[in-house]
């Protein structure tokens, strides 16, 4: 639910009671991974999604229900259902959804704000929610930040509290969604439990190194894909406002000592488009010693190989340079700067989920790839 942070906020502060779906699990082919949510309000408002269609109207029906309960409930939706052509998963998967009321007087509803306000905020936060077990404890919340502290609780047992805080804030350090199991424990909760853990981290880095026509074009891209863009450029007349509105910073500086300086991480993307050896060279020579989770140059094949023994020289190992992607981009048959940008963002997406770029017709590979896949090839 943390993806619905802005909209939920504003809901929370003018006192609206709502409920919202999330999913926890899914099987197969399915539409959209853990942590999608959809909510509603008494006056039957809808935001966000659980399905990208699937079985919005079932799960719709089910907030209005655990509005009127007050009771939290862990649904199954698949093909293998009988009623599944009636709610429309007919895709082959399978969807456990986590319907949560999020009334006046529900004791999570500070701790939902706090997490809400804080994903807001763009902080670091993890959101731990009970997605099986006793009924008491489905649906109640824990929220941890990233220095181990945490908010709310699962029921008063204080030594499970810190148990899933512990777990949760693992989740948080990986940057991943999922489920949790916690091992039984007969004084605190027989059977044990599930945990869906919401993992909320700033948007990654993509830093755009050289300010000509495609990086304007990437920068739109990147800001469409969810990420903070940064275009650097030791050129002042070129890195302008003006000319790349839509990046979050511009930077007039020497790319490989930007680099340098600037905060990056294993999310962190890098392009460079400078087509200059004197600002490729060095800054690649910087990139490929970064545990980031991208680097990628434009150029042709000749200036590829030319780029390549360059570097060689410069010290470069043989397995940093496999690090490299170059040409930058898949072979879309771009021309135009936005093409081109689509060919860049849509080998970068290809990378960060394990895909292969091939189409999908013909084609026996997985249209909707689990998450553990996507997490390993990332």
């Amino acid at each position: 639910m943390l993806d619905l942070a802005e909209e939920l906020s504003t809901w929370i502060e003018a006192g609206r009671e709502f409920a919202v779906a999330t999913v926890v699990a899914v099987g197969g082919s399915a539409p959209r991974g853990p942590g999608a949510a959809l909510a509603v309000d008494r006056a039957g408002t809808v935001v966000g999604s659980v399905s990208g269609g699937c079985v919005e109207g079932a799960v719709y029906d089910l907030c209005r229900t655990a509005l009127e309960t007050g009771e939290s409930v862990t649904e199954r939706f698949g093909y293998s259902d009988e009623d599944a052509f009636a709610v429309g998963l007919t895709c082959g998967g399978t969807i456990d959804v986590l319907i949560t009321p999020v009334g006046g007087q529900a004791p999570d509803r500070t701790v939902l704000a706090s997490a809400l306000s804080a994903a807001g905020r763009g902080e670091p936060a993890a959101l731990a929610r009970v997605a099986r077990g006793p009924a008491e404890l489905l649906g109640r919340t824990l929220l941890v930040r990233d220095d181990g502290t945490y908010e709310g609780g699962l029921g008063g047992h204080a030594e499970l509290d810190r148990t899933a805080a512990a777990e949760a804030r693992a989740r948080l350090e990986a940057g991943s969604t999922g489920t949790v199991d916690l091992s039984a424990d007969g004084s605190h909760c027989p059977g044990g439990l599930t945990l869906l853990v919401e993992s909320h981290l700033p948007p990654p880095r993509m830093i755009v190194f050289g300010a000509v026509d495609f990086a304007s074009a990437l920068a739109r891209a990147g800001k469409f894909l969810g990420y903070h863009v940064t275009v650097c450029d030791a050129r002042p007349v070129f890195a302008t406002r003006a000319r790349f509105p839509d990046a979050d910073e511009v930077v007039v500086d020497w790319p490989h000592r930007y680099l340098r300086r600037t905060a990056t991480d294993a999310r962190t993307v890098l392009c460079v488009l400078t087509h200059d050896a004197k600002f490729d060279v060095p800054l690649l020579k910087t990139a490929l010693g970064m545990p980031v989770a991208f680097v990628g140059a434009m150029g042709s094949r000749r200036t590829h190989e030319d780029r390549n023994r360059r570097l060689r020289e410069e010290g470069v190992s043989e397995r940093e340079l496999a690090r490299l992607r170059s040409p930058i981009g898949l072979d879309l048959g771009a021309r135009t700067p936005e093409e081109t940008a689509l060919s860049i963002v849509a080998e970068i997406v290809a990378a960060r989920r394990g895909g292969t770029g091939v189409p999908l017709t013909g084609s026996n590979t997985p249209i909707h790839r689990d998450r553990e896949h996507s997490e390993a090839a990332a």
